[in-house]
Formats: C-alpha cells, sequence, structure tokens
C-alpha cells in the first residue's frame, strides 16, 4: 500500500487547486510513456492508479500464438508458453501479465517525475488561463515581488502578473513589497514566465478608474469617449452625459474635486484635463485645447486636417509645454492640427489670395505655380522671363501679364515682412510653437502650471 503517493496526490490538488482525476491521468500516462521507453515502443500497455491501495498496477498485454509464430515478444506469446500461465487458453486470446513498477528503473522513474511535473505546470496555466482571460480590462491589486528582465513580477495572490517597462508611468519608481494597482491588458495562453500582463500607462487604465471612482460613469450615465494621455504627465478625457440634468464634468470631478483627486492620486499627480464631447469636430475642438481660447477652426475633412486660429497671446496655452497640449488634443480627436495665431494665418492668406489672383490673370492653375516651386509673389517676382516660359509653359504675352499682376499686388505684399510667408498647404505656429514653450506669460507664472488647492484639481483643469 502506498499512502504516501495518495496524500501526495491530495495535497497537490488541494495546493494547486487542480482537478484530483486529471492528477490521477497525468500519472498513468506517465508511467505509462516511462514503461514504453524502457522495454518497448511496440508493447500494448495498460496503467491504472489503485485509489484504495494508492498503488500504480501496470500491465502488459500479449495475443497467443502458435508456438512457430512468434514474430515479436513484446506483442506476442508461445501457446504452450500461455498455457504454464493458464491451461485454458486458446489461440487469439489476449493475455495480461502485471510488470512490476520497481523494475522500471531509476531513469525511467525520473522521467516519469518529468513528465508529470510538466502535466501539473501545464494544467495550472490552463486554468489561470481559464480563470484570467474574461477580466482583461479589469483593475488587479498586488505585490511587486522581483525584478524581472522584461519588467516587475507583481504577485496577484493566485500567480504572478509581468509589469513591462513600457507599460510602467515613467519616473515611477518601485521596490520589492510595494503594492500597486494596475489593469490587465493581456493573459497569454502559453509561454514562460508569468501569463498575465497589466498596465499603469494604457489609456485604458484611466477609463477604468473613472468607472471605479464615478458612479455615474460605472452606469453609463456619463460616458467616456476618448481618452489621451502623457502617462505620469498630463491626460485628456472626453466625457458625454446621456441625461440633461447631469452635467459629465461635474460629476467626474466630485465635490470639491474629491473624485478626480483620488484618480490623480493613484497616477501620482498626472494632471487630467476633462473634455466635454461634441459631434461637432469645430466645438470638441475647442474643448480639447483648453485652457487656450480658440478664435475660428477651419476643418478640411477630405485631409482630415484642423486648422486652428489663435489669438497672438494664445499661442503658448494651444500648444503647450514642449507641443503636449495641443499633441493630446490631436490624439483625442483623431484628426491632425495645425495651430495658427492670428496675425500668422491673415499674412499667409494674403499670400495665397495674391497667388491665386496671377494664376487667374496669367491663366495658370494654382497647383503648377505651386508645383513648380513658386509658392509666394516674390519667388515669382525674381524669376526669369525664360524660367517662366520653361516651367510654367505660358506665352510671351502671358508673362507680360502674369508681370503686370505681380507689380500691382506687390504693395500689398511687400507690407507683409518676408520671413513670415509661409507655403501653401504647411502647418503654421512651429516656430512660435518653439519660441512660445520657453516664454512665461506676462504674470510669471507657466501656463500649465498645476493647481495647488483640491478644489483646483478639479475645476482649474477642467473644460466646461
Amino acid at each position: 500500500m502506498n499512502l504516501e503517493l495518495k496524500k501526495a496526490i491530495d495535497q497537490i490538488s488541494k495546493d494547486k487547486g487542480l482537478d484530483r482525476d486529471m492528477l490521477i491521468d497525468t500519472l498513468e500516462d506517465a508511467v505509462r510513456t516511462s514503461v514504453l521507453r524502457r522495454f518497448s515502443e511496440d508493447m500494448d500497455v495498460e496503467v491504472t492508479y489503485n485509489d484504495d491501495t494508492g498503488d500504480i498496477e501496470v500491465y502488459q498485454f500479449k495475443i497467443v500464438v502458435e508456438d512457430d509464430d512468434v514474430a515479436n515478444e513484446d506483442t506476442q506469446i508461445a501457446l504452450a508458453d500461455a498455457r504454464e500461465h493458464d491451461p485454458s487458453v486458446q489461440l487469439d486470446d489476449e493475455m495480461g501479465f502485471r510488470v512490476k513498477v520497481e523494475d522500471l528503473g531509476r531513469i525511467a522513474a525520473q522521467s516519469a517525475k518529468q513528465v508529470i511535473i510538466q502535466r501539473m505546470r501545464d494544467a495550472e496555466q490552463e486554468i489561470i488561463y481559464e480563470e484570467y482571460k474574461d477580466r482583461v480590462g479589469e483593475i488587479v491589486s498586488g505585490i511587486i515581488q522581483r525584478r524581472d528582465k522584461g519588467g516587475w513580477v507583481v504577485n496577484l495572490g493566485r500567480t504572478e502578473a509581468i509589469l513591462p517597462r513600457e507599460e510602467q508611468i515613467p519616473r515611477e519608481h518601485y521596490k520589492r513589497g510595494d503594492r500597486v494597482q494596475a489593469l490587465i491588458i493581456e493573459v497569454r495562453k502559453e509561454g514562460r514566465g508569468p501569463q498575465v500582463v497589466i498596465s499603469r500607462a494604457h489609456r485604458d487604465y484611466m477609463a477604468a478608474l473613472f468607472r471605479r471612482e464615478v458612479p455615474e460613469v460605472d452606469d453609463g450615465v456619463v460616458q467616456i469617449m476618448g481618452v489621451a494621455r502623457d502617462p505620469g504627465s498630463r491626460a485628456k478625457v472626453a466625457v458625454l452625459s446621456r441625461e440633461r440634468d447631469v452635467d459629465p464634468v461635474g460629476a467626474c470631478v466630485g465635490v470639491r474635486g474629491s473624485r478626480i483627486q483620488n484618480i490623480v492620486q493613484e497616477l501620482r499627480g498626472e494632471r487630467i484635463d476633462i473634455v466635454v464631447w461634441s459631434p461637432e469636430i469645430a466645438t470638441y475642438a475647442r474643448n480639447a485645447l483648453a485652457p487656450a481660447l480658440v478664435s475660428r477652426i477651419v476643418v478640411d475633412e477630405e485631409e482630415n486636417l484642423l486648422e486652428v486660429i489663435v489669438p497672438d497671446d494664445q499661442l503658448t496655452n494651444a500648444i503647450g509645454r514642449k507641443g503636449q497640449n495641443v499633441k493630446l488634443a490631436a490624439r483625442l480627436l483623431g484628426w491632425k492640427v495645425d495651430i495658427f495665431t492670428e496675425t500668422r494665418y491673415n499674412e499667409a492668406n494674403a499670400i495665397g489670395h495674391g497667388l491665386e489672383q496671377v494664376a487667374s490673370v496669367a491663366e495658370v492653375s494654382i497647383e503648377a505655380l505651386l508645383e513648380a516651386g513658386y509658392s509666394s509673389l516674390d519667388a515669382l517676382r525674381e524669376a526669369s522671363d525664360e524660367e517662366l516660359a520653361d516651367k510654367l509653359t505660358i506665352s510671351a504675352s502671358r508673362i507680360s501679364d502674369l508681370r503686370s499682376a505681380i507689380n500691382f499686388l506687390a504693395p500689398v505684399v511687400e507690407s507683409t515682412p518676408e520671413s513670415s510667408a509661409v507655403e501653401l498647404g504647411r502647418a503654421a505656429g512651429t516656430e512660435e510653437a518653439e519660441d512660445g514653450d520657453a516664454r512665461p506669460e506676462e504674470d510669471g507664472t507657466e501656463p500649465d502650471a498645476a493647481p495647488e488647492t483640491a478644489e483646483d484639481a478639479g475645476s482649474g483643469d477642467v473644460e466646461k
């Protein structure tokens, strides 16, 4: 009687949460594999586990043949030899012989042990996969256990998860024993190491935090329409209320900023702008670019482009520190966004309008002028007649008309500083963005300065 084996099966089943019958089937398969490797692959072997005694019983089966017809001793037995075991046996009967497990040998026993361990590991991974596969998008809490080459290994209790480097919040440091919260973003079915992948930098993590902290979001009264994050620094969250009497921004902020403050603290001070979503892209863009004031927006649906015109003193606010504000707004909108100051936009329009007039007089398309490299009236004026005739394929009389149009329009254009000319179709505001990032506002504070009070944290960064 092998009670130790029986106790081991019971203990493993309890500790690992594995099905006991599955463990027994794994044990029987492992022993059968070892017997075949030890003796012969041709053997017909049956392995059973006796649950009453805890013993493993192995039987080999052979077919009874004529004494001179034994072709394979592993599968056949001569009639005379068979009758020594059972006098009543007949030809073509199948006889079973007990094989002692002790005869397997040390190597075969070690092989059986390895097979059992691997089968148990596979079964355990399958159980973990089935438990966590439907929990993608759920926030979990765990304890930092150790550093792995790909990130940090987090103990979730039942299993381990990996927090990859790219899914960590920049400048956030961990040490063993720290408790962290993160979002399950992937559950791997196979592979070495932890099967559960978690993230703190994913945009869906912020959405999940809002669902947890804001009841109106959890029950669907307030819907999150989009999230754009620069993890650890700033984020924009677009919200929409499904009920007219519910303010989506107020619901997310909470009384004196209590709800938004909990999320900000969990994200280690990441600033959050709550933006009211709108089906009108121009209105949505105005909200997304807050705190900057917008004069007007030109929508180019074919190019999926928004040309945003702001007062000259609002360029720094619109672009943000290192372009962060406009970058997050573009991500949230899903559109390309070009920022223009009113002065720069008017200058560009004046030049473009002048080119259109010249093209009309010379009977040349504006596209032909741009393809030839003439993006301003100055470039046309400096070109020789031979160059214009060659590049634009126009007659001398049309060149004369073109010169007359340039001279007529010259006073308008020359009043514009040459350095402000921009090529049509290119984004403007780049130079101002670079200068604006380094300039503080007149009051000596940076436009993106963080609020100092809890109430400001819920209102100062919020577009209502």
